[in-house]
């Protein structure tokens, strides 16, 4: 039989790819998700890509006894845990939401793995850095004072993982911090999809170049960087799905060294926000209309990833092109509008 991994979150942007990318391998998915973030566009253009339904369950993983029921009907080999709020600035606003939110599931997950024997791929984020002292980041480099409580609910995820691993023999757990995911399928089926104002750029970007948004803000151009705006490693998202089925073969193959691993997803190569805008304007022959605001709680300088320990250890680098990725979201842009 197929090994079956639980995509927590499996509607949403990164979960989507994740779960076509395990698909592809050989892999049995189970999509759950609470729709809290996302509607059913996702899930219907990741069965359009495979021509088949996938099992899909609506949950809540807040619900300690949903999701042990979930893990007690099915047999689960791995779970990848993407439920989870995720927009830094509104974290600031609302840190209550987001830890209640985001501990919670997560601890329900790990017991409900721990006692069925399932292996943990987590979903953690550049941001446990938080203002980095050197760059590149490294797995080895320490982790900061978080800038948002966003960021801190991963840096407590993380160490829930460590903790849980160390204490309870069986169990394992490898946490992936990934950087800034952008982009969308290339067959344009599945994408970015956030409900109301993007808090990410690049949507924020095609919602502009198709109409929806008036203007794009670009939070301020006065940091310490060559053009003053902030510096970020874009990894595009299939890429990135590419880089769990790596981590969930290494556990499920009982490759890993350690019970706990932690891993840097990126490119390794630093792009500025307006770097960014200027790519897209030239790859799909479009000029956008966008302003400089002030800078946005939460945002930290420069932050890029070295990400040789994921190259030697899981396989896995980095493939397709700023250029590639952002024509891939403008593609799913106009998907959406009925324009393709």
């Amino acid at each position: 039989m197929n090994k079956t991994v639980l995509v927590s979150g499996g509607a949403g942007f990164i979960g989507s790819h994740v779960t076509v990318e395990l698909s592809q391998k050989g892999y049995e998915v189970i999509i759950a998700d609470n729709m809290s973030n996302c509607d059913e566009t996702n899930y219907r253009g990741v069965c359009a890509i495979l021509g088949r339904e996938l099992p899909f369950i609506r949950m809540d993983f807040c619900d300690r006894k949903a999701v042990e029921e979930l893990f007690s009907t099915h047999r689960i080999d791995a779970v990848i845990h993407f439920a989870a709020f995720k927009a830094v600035g509104e974290s600031v606003e609302e840190p209550l939401k987001y830890y209640s939110n985001n501990l919670e599931s997560f601890i329900n997950v790990l017991g409900a793995a721990r006692a069925h024997g399932s292996g943990v791929l987590f979903s953690s984020s550049a941001t446990v850095y938080g203002e980095p002292d050197e760059l590149p980041v490294t797995e080895k480099s320490p982790r900061q004072s978080a800038t948002s409580p966003y960021g801190n609910t991963k840096q407590m995820c993380e160490d829930l993982l460590r903790d849980s691993v160390k204490a309870y023999k069986g169990l394992k757990g490898i946490a992936l911090r990934y950087f800034n995911p952008i982009g969308a399928h290339p067959s344009a089926l599945i994408g970015e999809l956030p409900r109301g104002v993007p808090n990410n750029l690049v949507p924020f970007i095609t919602q502009t170049a198709i109409g929806k948004r008036e203007c794009l803000s670009i939070f301020g151009d006065d940091y310490p960087t060559p053009d003053g705006t902030c510096q970020r490693d874009y990894i595009d998202i299939v890429d990135l799905a590419k880089a769990h089925v790596a981590a969930v073969d290494r556990i499920l193959e009982g490759r890993m060294k350690e019970d706990y691993e932690i891993f840097n997803v990126g490119t390794g190569r630093p792009v500025s926000v307006m770097e960014l805008v200027k790519a897209f304007e030239k790859v799909n022959n479009l000029k956008l209309n966008y302003r400089i605001a002030p800078r946005r709680a939460g945002d930290v300088t420069a932050i890029w990833a070295d990400p040789s320990l994921a190259e030697k250890e899981l396989g896995w680098k980095a493939e397709r092109s700023v250029e590639q990725t952002l024509a891939a979201a403008w593609a799913w842009e106009k998907h959406l509008a009925g324009k393709d």
